[in-house]
């Protein structure tokens, strides 16, 4: 079957329910019926343009976003059957498509710079250039895009969709500063003689790791760090565990793999209903040799000078008061060694704190940067979204403070 017709039987599936139940799903709020409708007559230009009133990468998220838990979760067709490949919809359509930038000229003379050019900042960057503002971009990297580039693999997100994406977002006129590093080479007080707000959108991407014996062994790898390098260290023909059970897990346990693994096992202390990675990323790992240790948990890792050795323990779920999800308690006795190379963190990730040590800005007890009910900070003028201020961590809930903070720029600016 052909990809437009797939597309067209999909569109042509959806019961155009009244509560819109998909809609409710999605962090971003996308009029998905209305788009549906608009690709039934294959007028892919409309599709496109009620897609982009919320969504600005949805090339992007049509492709990686977890819809399994969001939008297509939420579709009537899924309580009795297949759900609508709402996913797929949304990714052609915006492939199909140029971004349609509506002309506004409220913004018009104001200044804003964006720290961070990933999800969040682009996002924001996005809906300020629409109503007219002179945006500026200021990225660490050599390139925007932030996980986008940096952190999901190139099998799951081609390379050309990410640049596809972004130049779409810039040809609305704004500027872009790669190299620049607030706390280093960007100072805060210079954005602030020249800009009128700032929005800051750097993202979490240092991997947190778990506090047992051996971690610091050097064959113990962050998975951020990991699936950031160009260059990664020599897997060939070693015994691989990633500890985690995320789509970030399922990523660098396949990259593993390709870069030559012999073996490859993700450990999560939890079973597989409760995994947090999607259902069809935990299917193909499986498809490609990634082994799976459920209600499992590492306990120790073990080497004299490199990891020889890990020792796990076996788990089993529990219920537990004022906890939404069943609690991993280790089962006695049931501790066990084996043996293995190297060990991957994937448990999450944190904020580089080097910068907010030295910083004017308040700090929640978790790490974050504190904001009011309008992303604003402490520092009049100065507003947060993304990862830096403990949103979900999906690619949807990131474009969504970006988008909303951009809103309550666009009010600041104007009062």
């Amino acid at each position: 079957m052909e990809v437009l017709e797939e597309i067209l039987q999909e569109a042509n599936r959806c019961l155009q329910c009244k509560t819109r139940p998909c809609t409710k799903g999605c962090p971003l709020g996308n009029a998905i019926p209305e788009a549906i409708q608009a690709v039934r007559q294959k007028n892919w230009q409309k599709a496109n343009q009620i897609f982009q009133q919320t969504n600005c990468l949805s090339s992007v998220c049509g492709r990686v976003c977890p819809h399994s838990k969001q939008c297509e979760g939420a579709c009537v067709r899924g309580k009795k059957g297949k759900p609508i490949a709402i996913g797929k919809i949304e990714a052609y359509v915006a492939d199909q498509s140029q971004t349609i930038i509506p002309e506004s000229q409220q913004l018009q003379g104001k200044k804003v710079a964006i720290v961070g050019g990933g999800p969040a900042g682009l996002t924001a960057g996005a809906f300020l250039a629409r109503a007219g503002a002179s945006v500026t971009i200021f990225e660490k990297q050599e390139k925007l895009g932030g996980i986008l580039t940096y952190g999901i693999p190139r099998f799951r997100l081609p390379m050309e969709v990410v640049e596809s994406s972004i130049q779409k977002i810039l040809a609305s006129g704004i500027e872009v500063k790669t190299r620049y590093q607030l706390g280093q080479n960007l100072m805060l007080e210079e954005l602030q003689k020249q800009y009128q707000a700032i929005f800051l959108a750097m993202g979490a991407n240092c991997s947190c790791k778990m506090p047992v014996e051996g971690n610091q062994l050097p064959q113990v790898y962050g998975a951020n760090e990991l699936l950031q390098q160009e260059k990664h260290p020599e897997f060939q023909g070693k015994r691989v565990a990633v500890i985690g059970g995320g789509n970030v897990a399922i990523d660098v346990a396949r990259s593993a793999k390709r870069w030559g693994a012999k073996e490859v096992c993700i450990v999560y202390r939890r079973g597989r209903e409760q995994m947090p990675a999607e259902p069809k990323e935990i299917q193909a790992a499986e498809q490609e040799g990634v082994q799976f240790q459920f209600c499992t948990n590492l306990v120790r890792i073990l080497g004299q000078k490199q990891v020889e050795q890990m020792e796990i323990v076996h788990t089993q779920l529990q219920a537990k008061e004022g906890e939404i999800r069943l609690v991993p308690v280790d089962i006695e006795g049931s501790n066990e060694t084996i043996s293995m190379d190297c060990v991957i963190m994937a448990i999450g990730s944190k904020m580089d704190g080097q910068w907010m040590g030295h910083t004017v800005f308040e700090i929640s007890d978790c790490g974050y940067v504190k904001t009011d009910e309008h992303y604003q900070t402490n520092v009049k003028g100065v507003f947060a979204g993304g990862d830096l201020v403990g949103t979900k961590a999906t690619i949807a809930w990131a474009c969504k403070t970006g988008r909303e903070a951009a809103q309550e720029i666009k009010t600041f600016l104007l009062s």
